[in-house]
């Protein structure tokens, strides 16, 4: 196999550097986190739904889809605490063809990972800065949760789920 080396990829610290969260984002974020916890450690009697497309390779629609979200959530939040699940690459893609946002954000123009990872920051971003949300990924979210899911429903911790 041949390999072409185009560019150094920034490392994750770099890459928030660049693109910060602002000091409202983080207390949003710290806020949403404790909500959370709340829920998984018992002190909360809210459901958690986490819920979001299998795959996403543009940011409007994705943005639009978090906006509705937004609005059921504020009709909702004194029940379930609503967790965007977006993931951003084509599971089912190997070899050639389209591989996703991270690999390719633009489906139209040629793969460009650095670009890939721009995009996904910015839609991260305008996410938590837009609406509130924070964005969790896919395969952080099934490794912390030990499962595959579409839409999952959490209360009380681990002990219901529906």
């Amino acid at each position: 196999m041949q390999m072409n080396f185009h560019r150094r990829l920034p490392v994750p610290q770099e890459v928030k550097q660049e693109y910060p969260l602002t000091e409202k984002m983080k207390q949003l974020k710290a806020e949403r986190d404790e909500n959370i916890r709340a829920v998984f450690d018992g002190r909360s009697d809210k459901f958690i739904l986490i819920i979001g497309p299998c795959s996403a390779d543009h940011s409007e629609p994705v943005l639009e889809y978090i906006s509705k979200l937004r609005r059921i959530e504020e009709q909702v939040s004194d029940k379930i605490v609503i967790i965007p699940r977006i993931y951003t690459n084509k599971p089912r893609t190997t070899g050639q063809g389209y591989k996703g946002m991270l690999h390719q954000p633009d489906p139209e123009a040629k793969p460009d990972m650095y670009k890939g990872i721009v995009a996904i920051r910015e839609l991260h971003l305008a996410a938590l800065r837009n609406f509130g949300f924070f964005l969790c990924r896919r395969n952080a979210l099934s490794r912390k949760l030990s499962i595959s899911f579409r839409f999952t429903l959490i209360r009380g911790g681990w002990r219901t789920w529906i």
